[in-house]
């Protein structure tokens, strides 16, 4: 809590407000720190594992071994075991800068780094209008601390029938969306049965984590980008902007929603 003022047009009233907690997260893989984010310091071990997949840390999600979160005078610090040969590969790609709250991109100075490559997700699937809109109407519920403190952002899994089965809230949007793909691996959650809703801007690098995850569609409460557009009719990902008030519209991929 923090003491704030609250003005209205009679009166100025002191009172205690909640505020969402923005901390120093370092990730360190075999041991060696690779990157340090400014982020909501929960679900963070579902974080470094959804983080290792999306980053290309590892290439697989069986390849990420004991996660260890310990927290520390002024941050966190969450320790990733992964194989030899991949911590060696970080070496050459270490983050050189903090990533700030919800940037993705921040800290990688290679154009290389940047714009990775991703894999096309396979298969067909499908998602009704119906479905999206649910799940747009669904998603205010599953925002808990945001219905506190009104400052983070949510991603979240829908089924075929729009059902949310699980979301992850953050102040960053990135870290969102990491923290919910690891919490899905965890429990093994078919991701190429549903889609992802995020209740923000869907940027080059949220299509990049959701085909990384084998998800076919995302689908985000703002608008997308020039980058995030184009990657995912490459990478096969339907790309749905604007999802609000029972409306949308599909950017990219229009096959992935089902005529009716």
């Amino acid at each position: 809590m923090f003491l704030a003022r609250r003005f209205d047009e009679r009166d100025v009233t002191a009172r205690d407000e909640p505020v969402a907690i923005e901390m120093p997260v370092a990730l360190l893989f075999a041991g060696r720190s690779f990157a340090v984010m400014l982020a909501t310091p929960t679900d963070l071990a579902d974080f470094a594992r959804g983080f290792a997949l999306t980053e290309g840390v590892v290439e697989d999600f069986d390849e990420i071994g004991a996660v260890d979160v310990r927290r520390l005078e002024r941050g966190v610090e969450v320790r990733v075991e992964i194989p030899t040969d991949r911590a060696l590969a970080l070496d050459g790609r270490r983050r050189s800068l903090v990533g700030r709250t919800g940037c993705g991109l921040c800290g990688v100075d290679r154009f290389s780094e940047a714009l990775r490559p991703v894999a096309a997700v396979e298969g067909n699937g499908v998602v009704t209008p119906a479905a999206l809109r649910r799940a747009v109407g669904e998603l205010p519920r599953h925002q808990i601390l945001n219905a506190r403190v009104g400052s983070v952002h949510a991603a979240a899994f829908a089924d075929e029938t729009g059902e949310i089965l699980l979301a992850r809230e953050d102040v960053g949007r990135h870290n969102a969306l990491d923290k919910l793909i690891g919490a899905l691996r965890v429990r093994s959650i078919d991701t190429a049965r549903g889609f992802v809703l995020v209740s923000s801007r869907c940027s080059y690098e949220m299509v990049h984590k959701t085909a990384s995850a084998g998800i076919g569609l995302i689908s985000a409460v703002s608008a997308p980008t020039s980058l995030a557009v184009e990657l995912a009719e490459k990478v096969r990902v339907g790309l749905v902007g604007y999802a609000r008030e029972g409306r949308f519209t599909v950017y990219a991929r229009p096959e992935r929603i089902a005529e009716v």
